[in-house]
């Protein structure tokens, strides 16, 4: 695991206790140079977000990565889900393609 990534995850794991944690680093995705990590898609599972609106729980994710978000992150997507919302089927959506870049 690279170093952002890493942080990610530990940062995440720390602030939520996440019931379920994907990190998974897309940078390949797009045009951006070998190696990136600018490009993230979360998937995050913890009682925290129990009775809280998507908004309120990405507003929380954001608080917590912050300095990332300000520095090598560039894009973030998040799923969240409740433990009640994630014990059914499991379908997390896949990414767009990326549109843009001047690739």
């Amino acid at each position: 695991m690279k170093p952002v990534e890493a942080s990610i995850v530990s940062q995440l794991k720390e602030a939520f206790d996440p019931v379920h944690l994907e990190v998974l680093n897309e940078s390949h995705q797009h045009n951006v140079p070998p190696g990136s990590e600018s490009h993230f898609k979360v998937v995050l599972v913890s009682p925290e977000f129990s009775g809280r609106r998507q908004v309120q729980r990405h507003q929380a994710i954001y608080g917590v990565l912050a300095e990332q978000l300000r520095g090598p992150v560039h894009a973030l997507a998040l799923h969240t889900y409740s433990p009640e919302e994630w014990s059914g089927p499991q379908s997390v959506p896949g990414s767009p393609p990326c549109l843009g870049g001047g690739a």
